[in-house]
Parts: structure tokens; C-alpha cells; sequence
């Protein structure tokens, strides 16, 4: 599937009419912190032994930051290929300009 097929299929679960994009941002941000909230377990509690991350749970978190990625990019009239398109040629510029390990957004 492509990401632009994955926002289409998104987008056909998206059922938040009222208010959409505080409901995306707020959603988006909320995983971002169970995700989060996962790894600070992981470091208190398992000294950071990642055979102790449970993997499919991982995978359900990043996967509903991706549909909150996928209707905020739609929301604001992008495709998630185009996104990332974008991001990975900023990425590369910054690569060969060797400022990609740094801080700021335009370096």
C-alpha cells in the first residue's frame, strides 16, 4: 500500500465533522505521548532492554499517530506522499549541506 492509499483509507475512518483539526492535533499529540509514556516505562523499569518493549503494541501506537498524520496532511490539503517527499528532500539537502545533525528548522 502507498501512503497516499493509506491516507484514502484513513480518511474513510474519519468520522470527527465538529472541530477537526483540534481533534486531530490533540489526537496526534495524545499518541505521540503513549508513545512516549511507553518508553519511559521501558527506561524506569527495564533499564532499556528492548526485548521487553511489547513490539505489537509499538506497532498500534505509530499506527494510529500515522492516521492522525494522514487527516491533518488531508486537512490541510496535502498527500502523505507529498510530505513526504518534501521531508525526505529536506532531509537530503541538509545531508549534503552537513548541518542534518544540528537544531533549528532552517539550517
Amino acid at each position: 500500500m502507498t501512503l497516499d492509499e493509506y491516507q484514502k483509507k484513513a480518511l474513510a475512518t474519519a468520522k470527527d465533522k465538529n472541530n477537526e483539526l483540534f481533534h486531530r492535533v490533540l489526537g496526534l499529540v495524545g499518541e505521540a505521548g503513549e508513545i512516549a509514556e511507553k518508553i519511559k516505562k521501558l527506561v524506569r523499569d527495564h533499564n532499556t532492554d528492548l526485548a521487553k518493549l511489547d513490539m505489537d503494541d509499538m506497532a498500534k501506537e505509530l499506527g494510529d499517530t500515522l492516521w492522525y498524520i494522514a487527516t491533518l496532511a488531508d486537512y490541510f490539503g496535502f498527500t502523505l506522499d507529498e510530505i513526504g517527499t518534501r521531508n525526505i528532500k529536506k532531509l537530503a539537502d541538509r545531508d549534503a549541506r552537513n548541518v542534518i545533525s544540528g537544531s533549528g528548522d532552517n539550517r
